[in-house]
């Protein structure tokens, strides 16, 4: 593997670097750079400006808005978008549906959800999990049922991520529930939101924010070419999704930003007649994170360089195991940074000290979604290490 960018790879890094931070909106990046709540608004003007510049989907096939580019210059076009803060296309939209759209959808599917999904005039969430089927995925017990040119679909759908912003859901679904094996009998349908019999119910987290939500879904009649690619093929289209979003949720170039901010942070803190930065022991903490963000970085650059065969790389795993757990120690840092500002709810206190543990709670899911870390372990040692 080649570490060292060529001149080529560096002008390609720099165009990108003056696109990012001159063209979408300060006001957008520096609340995503300090991890204020963005709006959806905030969300579709950025990724509507991507698009239009051909940076919102580069991983697609041309035909559908994706661009030629090598696999390193796909990784520079990622990690400089986090280093410059911009927000990442709608995770949903670019990385999950639309690709299994693009590879194993019929040409009339891709004609028409394609263009807006790139476009984020579709804004798509994921029914997935279930109160009873969530690492173990092929446990749900949401049913399809054909009924003529339909699917009558009874269930429910749980921890769905912005259904509450969201137009449209791709459901995985039970259509053959004598099926073998369980993942077998499964299918993946596309519907509204606003269909009649779908109910969505938004849950409030321990940090009191309302990103999750339950969806109730009651003879829920859903066109049938609104199924994706065959029937009773739903696994094999999930498998797909969740290696391109295990590969995403590493966001080191994010980490690299917040480990930097946390460094800011503690050159403004004083301890005795120092800084805290100055402290050996929190400089050593410093450190070590950043040795294994750059460890992780070199995985990062292993799986985009890799030789492909369209399949997910399982190496994919370890980016999930090991960027979330990552995320979840920066979190943790900037808590202890904060002191006893981090449980304050107002006062003269800065706002990133009184956010800093609505924040490490709220990033205790990242070891969860995509795949528990727990399960993300049994595919490395099965995969990886053939044990």
């Amino acid at each position: 593997m080649q570490l060292a960018l060529t001149e080529d790879e560096l002008a390609f890094r720099d165009e990108l670097r003056a696109f990012f931070r001159g063209r979408i909106p300060a006001e957008i990046r520096n609340r995503a750079r300090h991890h204020v709540e963005l709006t959806k608004d905030d969300i579709v003007t950025t990724q509507r400006i991507l698009n239009a510049h051909g940076l919102a989907v580069p991983h697609w096939p041309v035909e559908w808005g994706g661009r030629d580019w090598t696999p390193i210059q796909r990784h520079l076009w990622h990690d400089e978008m986090q280093l410059a803060s911009v927000p990442d296309p709608l995770t949903f939209n670019v990385n999950m549906i639309g690709p299994v759209i693009a590879r194993f959808g019929s040409a009339e599917m891709k004609r028409r959800f394609l263009p807006p999904t790139a476009n984020l005039d579709i804004w798509w969430c994921q029914g997935f999990s279930e109160p009873d089927a969530g690492s173990d995925l092929a446990s749900l017990r949401t049913v399809a049922v054909r009924d003529g040119d339909h699917y009558v679909v009874n269930g429910q759908k749980t921890w769905t991520t912005a259904a509450q912003s969201a137009d449209w859901m791709f459901c995985l679904v039970r259509t053959d529930p004598a099926a073998p094996k369980k993942q077998a009998g499964i299918s993946m349908l596309l519907f509204p939101l606003d269909t009649p019999g779908v109910t969505v119910r938004p849950i409030e987290l321990i940090d009191g924010g309302f990103e999750v939500n339950e969806v109730f879904l009651e003879n829920v009649r859903v066109p049938a070419d609104q199924l994706v690619g065959e029937e009773n093929q739903g696994w094999t289209y999930a498998r797909f999704l969740l290696g391109n979003e295990r590969t995403g949720i590493a966001a080191v170039g994010q980490t690299k930003v917040r480990l930097w901010l946390a460094k800011e942070y503690a050159r403004q803190t004083a301890v005795g007649t120092g800084t805290l930065l100055a402290d050996p022991v929190f400089a050593s903490r410093i450190a070590e994170l950043e040795n294994e963000l750059l460890a992780l970085e070199l995985v990062q650059l292993r799986v985009a360089t890799a030789p492909g065969d369209g399949r997910p790389d399982p190496v994919s795993s370890i980016l999930k195991l090991r960027g979330t757990e990552l995320q979840q120690a920066v979190t943790e840092l900037l808590v202890d940074i904060a002191g006893p500002d981090s449980l304050a709810r107002e006062g003269d206190s800065p706002e990133w000290a009184r956010t800093s543990t609505a924040a490490y709670l709220n990033y205790r899911k990242t070891s969860i979604y995509g795949g528990s870390n727990e399960v993300q372990r049994n595919i490395i040692a099965s995969t990886i290490l053939g044990l």
